[in-house]
């Protein structure tokens, strides 16, 4: 298994960086990401994405009906042939779950707080669902133990549905998220920036530069 770091922005230059250091593999937004980037466009926004990546970009729906819901879903998937379509756990997004997955466009199925939401998730054909962990440690859940409970659900029950940890607040989640067996983690940039940076590695580099430059005047002083 190898877990999936993925982006939670619609920033291009902050997609650009992750991915310049080879490790970015999927990335997920919705409207108001997209509107926070200040892109005027939905669809010039998603594929701008999709070109920069070859893993999975998750778009979200706006529609709150199940018709609603699988209407965007097909214009979403028109987009990039790497778009899924985010549908929210509720009754109509599980319709338009069900309704999607069986034209074999995939689906994001969000806002989970729940193994059962999961377990549901999965019958309807999701591709992936996406626990909420740092939305649960808000109000004092725990969230990466749901996040365990679904990878150990999914495992006993051999469902095919992926587990996108979500609202990753910091890298330790990051980590539990790893630990548990979470398919794809998802994370602000900040969070990300941080999973490469230790004072320790800063004081080692800063080390060798220092005794570099001491060799180098050493040097050329003979």
């Amino acid at each position: 298994m190898d877990m999936i770091l993925s982006l939670d922005t619609a920033e291009i230059s902050e997609i650009e960086e992750a991915a310049s250091w080879g490790v970015l593999g999927s990335v997920t937004t919705n409207p108001t990401l997209i509107s926070k980037a200040g892109h005027a466009n939905p669809e010039v926004a998603i594929k701008k994405i999709s070109s920069i990546i070859d893993g999975p970009v998750s778009m979200e729906c706006v529609s709150t009906d199940a018709d609603g819901m699988y209407k965007e879903g097909l214009v979403y998937h028109s987009w990039a042939p790497n778009v899924l379509v985010k549908c929210p756990c509720t009754p109509a997004g599980l319709a338009a779950t069900h309704r999607l997955s069986r034209e074999g466009i995939k689906v994001n199925m969000t806002l989970i707080f729940s193994p059962n939401q999961a377990i549901l998730s999965a019958k309807a054909g999701a591709w992936c669902c996406s626990p909420f962990a740092g939305r649960l440690d808000d109000i004092s859940w725990d969230g990466l133990a749901l996040v365990a409970e679904i990878c150990e659900i999914f495992r006993v029950q051999e469902y095919t549905t992926k587990v996108l940890a979500a609202s990753l607040r910091h890298p330790v989640h990051v980590m539990d998220a790893a630990r548990v067996g979470a398919d794809i983690a998802t994370m602000p940039f900040k969070v990300f920036k941080m999973l490469v940076q230790h004072p320790l590695t800063d004081k080692g580099l800063e080390q060798f530069m220092a005794d570099w430059q001491h060799l180098q005047e050493a040097t050329a002083a003979k």
